[in-house]
């Protein structure tokens, strides 16, 4: 029990991205590191009103995909310039868009619960059978159109990372001094 604590401890100073050939693996490993520093989807202003471009990590993916989640649950998507509405809705902890209206000749749309987000990130995955995952990707990454547009997956994964990983280590810190602290306080009562 006590060597899993010291591992924990040194792997938080280990500032170095965890190895993934693909980015569904890099995040499986950075979420448990980065998952405290997420908001919720409740607190709408994190995504609603931003232009979010899709990120993946496919080699033959070179289109320019905008997904905008405006007020009044507005849901726009641009492909390389082409636009397309539909709606989006936020229930029971879930965000559900594409083409919601009933009144469409064809409503339909993708479920998705969060993974992580901040001003910059909104990863999501989508609500189906772990097995297929084999065929499509796990996660449904979004990145803020500052970074997207310069970066490649892989910088983006890191820069996310690296975000999250320095705000841990200076916590911890800050836990050990107050133990040395109060270890030293101890040791001369």
């Amino acid at each position: 029990m006590e060597s899993k604590w010291l591992d924990r401890v040194a792997n938080a100073f280990n500032s170095e991205v965890p190895h993934a050939e693909a980015m569904d693996d890099l995040i499986d490993k950075m979420i448990p590191l980065i998952r405290p520093h997420s908001e919720d989807l409740r607190e709408m202003q994190f995504y609603v009103g931003r232009h979010w471009v899709e990120v993946r990590d496919d080699e033959g993916f070179h289109e320019l995909i905008f997904h905008f989640f405006n007020p009044e649950e507005e849901y726009v998507l641009s492909t390389d310039g082409a636009v397309w509405f539909g709606k989006w809705r936020f229930m029971a902890n879930k965000l559900i868009f594409g083409k919601l209206d009933p009144d469409e000749e064809d409503p339909t749309g993708e479920a998705f619960e969060l993974v992580f987000l901040d001003p910059e990130f909104f990863i999501l995955k989508k609500l189906n059978n772990p097995l297929k995952f084999e065929k499509n990707h796990k996660y449904f990454v979004l990145v803020a159109e500052h970074l997207a547009r310069r970066l490649e997956w892989y910088e983006l994964m890191q820069y996310l990372f690296n975000k999250y990983r320095n705000n841990n280590n200076f916590l911890i810190v800050i836990v050990l001094v107050v133990l040395l602290i109060f270890a030293i306080v101890m040791a001369l009562s």
